[in-house]
């Protein structure tokens, strides 16, 4: 090279006035070195630098010019080399925040190499090359880097400009941490970098901010920025992940909200009432509580106008749920047409039914439905978290029985959960238990109540009666354990019992000498009735006893009729494709219309108790009954008064044409022996 340090022949005052002089005027770089520090730096290095003279302050030589390209037999450091002259490849970081390779030579001055004085110039032939390709190749990569030595950054490219909106120029020389990284996520830093240490790389999803103040979601990758095999800085390179980002809250969004309303679902709604009960146990002094709501008559509703309207009405109950509620409150749909509601923040049972009461009131005012105007109600369960609410599930639970109270009550009311009904809910499990293990040990017996012709005097019927035959020798009827077999799905199974128990009855009538041809009635719920293996379960019993179906009849609740008649005409025909006569129980108890008995697949309907006990009664009464005896017959279905208690009610039935008859004036029931001996006697 023109210019090496033995040239100048430069004395220990190298940075006296006059040679200071002399070495500004030079069009190369001269730095000049004691003990590991440069002390001066000539006009051509401050200006690459983009420092004054009066700026310049003593700093390492690693700061300064650091790394070596490939180039030398031997890569050194400039602190260890030896000799005079010696060539070298580094890098400067110049004050466009660029790395700029150069090349030159450095001579040790000193005795024992405390000393030196160093002359380069930007790369020659060989890296300006390389520096332009390497430039290019970052330039294309649509991700951001940026590359940072000692929390100073040397280098970004066009994507970090296009990404955060510094230019090259503006982020030179200063430092990441204070322009791109939040305040709150300065502590990731630390880790981040340790973990490179440890593992060589390390990524990690986070946020950073832009010049404009946006926060972006970006995916940050660290590398060791390594030169002669030591680690001088980092490398960082980011991805902007936003639409990632978006597609997965929407897809978080969509797992835990309701896809009709934009409620919370189950999943989320439970997960948040977790929490209510966790804050709670650092709060005592505030509390949370629960509605569970349940829509009247939304079957019908939705049967009527069909599942658009049904949807819309769905939609509007939201709605007005949400319009009553506090910012601190949330709203679910939970299934079909039941909601929830969790209350918090509040301090007894009273500000629940203030809420309860108000979610009324929004329902008086009829609902739009596509031109219709339809006034629905709602039926509310509200429970207050207490300390036997150790989960979000025994909360919900109470809430639950409480709505069920309250449906029994009628439409439109809310009942809060208190003692009275804890104590009720108490006896409802004990129930529940001792019925589970009755129906495990078949701790069950059938009695048969007769059903006579009023014409003949003949039993035409045996209607199968379950009874519960306890431990201690006391017998229990149906009526009395079914709800809570109907409310915890045992009656499902007792359903079963009933019809393989009525085949078996039928088969032992049918093979008695001298027995006459007798029909078995069997009681469904309305959870039996509709039911999905109940047409198969009917099946297998008819198969596996052998017995006549056309003897067998099924008796189906008119309120099951009424509350799903769509699904029950389906259910009733398939009864009917087995042959199995259907007679509908307790008509008229829910002044059912009158097209079920012209469209619904039935061979017999059995008068209610109450409208048999009227019927004695001159008048509009009696000509109903009377009524409607003489169209069942006109449409071949026959009718039974049940419950006849009075002689004056059976000579009424009678005289009114009434076909058959039960109750406690023909009657009582009849262990399975006694039953076969009735229908075993002579016409």
């Amino acid at each position: 090279m023109p210019w090496e340090a033995t040239a100048l022949n430069l004395p220990e005052n190298a940075d006296s006035g006059e040679q200071r002089q002399i070495l500004d005027a030079l069009p190369v770089l001269v730095f000049l070195e004691r003990s590991g520090r440069i002390v001066f730096a000539n006009a051509e290095a401050r200006r690459l630098l983009g420092m004054s003279e009066g700026e310049w302050v003593e700093r390492p030589v690693e700061e300064v010019l650091w790394g070596l390209y490939p180039g030398t037999a031997e890569p050194q450091t400039l602190l260890t080399g030896t000799g005079k002259g010696s060539p070298f490849h580094a890098t400067l970081p110049s004050v466009n925040g660029q790395m700029m390779p150069v090349e030159g030579t450095y001579s040790v001055l000193g005795p024992h190499g405390r000393e030196a004085v160093i002359v380069a110039h930007p790369g020659g032939r060989e890296s300006a090359p390389k520096s332009q390709l390497m430039d290019q190749v970052l330039a294309s990569i649509p991700e951001a880097v940026a590359i940072e030595h000692d929390y100073h950054i040397l280098y970004t490219n066009p994507a970090f400009t296009r990404m955060f909106g510094f230019t090259a120029d503006e982020v030179g020389g200063g430092s990441l941490r204070q322009l791109i990284v939040p305040e709150t996520r300065w502590n990731e830093l630390a880790s981040l970098e340790k973990a490179v240490d440890e593992q060589g790389r390390a990524t990690v999803e986070t946020v950073r901010v832009t010049r404009s103040g946006e926060l972006i979601d970006v995916s940050l990758q660290c590398a060791p920025l390594m030169v002669d095999s030591g680690k001088v800085g980092y490398v960082y390179t980011f991805r902007d992940i936003a639409e990632r980002k978006m597609a997965e809250a929407r897809l978080q969004h969509d797992a835990m909200h309701d896809a009709l309303t934009g409620l919370p679902n189950r999943a989320l709604f439970m997960d948040r009432l977790s929490l209510a009960l966790t804050r709670r146990l650092r709060r005592p002094d505030q509390s949370s509580g629960v509605l569970y709501i349940d829509l009247d008559r939304f079957k019908q509703i939705n049967d009527a106008l069909g599942h658009a309207a049904g949807d819309a009405l769905l939609l509007g109950v939201a709605e007005r749920l949400s319009a009553v509620l506090r910012p601190q409150d949330s709203a679910a749909r939970l299934s079909g047409d039941e909601f929830a509601v969790l209350v918090e923040n509040i301090v007894s049972a009273s500000d629940l039914e203030i809420v309860a009461q108000r979610m009324v009131q929004q329902m008086e005012k009829p609902f739009d439905i596509f031109g219709h105007a339809v006034q629905a109600s709602m039926s509310i369960g509200a429970a207050m978290a207490g300390p036997a609410h150790e989960t979000a599930d025994l909360l919900m639970r109470d809430a639950d029985f409480a709505m069920y109270r309250a449906k029994q009550a009628g439409a439109g009311q809310y009942e809060i959960f208190d003692k009275h009904l804890e104590v009720c809910i108490t006896n409802q499990h004990e129930r529940e238990r001792e019925l589970r293990g009755a129906l495990e040990r078949r701790e069950f017996e059938f009695r048969y109540l007769p059903v006579f012709s009023l014409h003949s005097g003949n039993a035409e019927c045996l209607e199968s009666l379950l009874c519960w035959l306890r431990a201690d020798g006391r017998s229990e009827g149906a009526t009395d354990m079914m709800a809570v077999a109907e409310a915890t799905g045992l009656s499902i199974g007792l359903g079963r019992e009933g019809l393989d128990a009525a085949c078996r009855q039928l088969r032992a009538a049918g093979e008695q000498p001298a027995g006459r041809a007798c029909i078995v009635s069997v009681n469904l719920t309305a959870r039996q009735f509709f039911h999905p293996e109940m047409s198969t379960q009917l099946r297998a019993a008819l198969e596996a006893s052998g017995a006549d179906p056309t003897r067998l009849q099924i008796e189906v609740p008119e309120s099951a009729l009424n509350e799903r008649p769509d699904a029950a005409v389906a259910v009733l025909q398939r009864v009917a494709d087995c042959r199995v006569r259907i007679a509908i129980n307790n008509f008229g108890s829910g002044l059912a219309p009158l097209n079920h008995l012209v469209r619904l697949p039935i061979d017999a309907i059995k008068l209610d108790a109450r409208l048999v006990h009227t019927a004695p009664l001159a008048g509009r009464q009696q000509t109903m009954i009377e009524a409607l005896i003489r169209l069942s017959h006109t449409l071949g279905i026959q009718v039974v008064g049940q419950g006849i208690e009075t002689p004056e009610q059976l000579q009424t039935l009678i005289r009114l044409g009434c076909d058959l008859g039960q109750g406690p004036l023909l009657g009582q029931s009849l262990d399975r022996a006694q039953a076969l001996a009735l229908v075993g006697q002579a016409a």
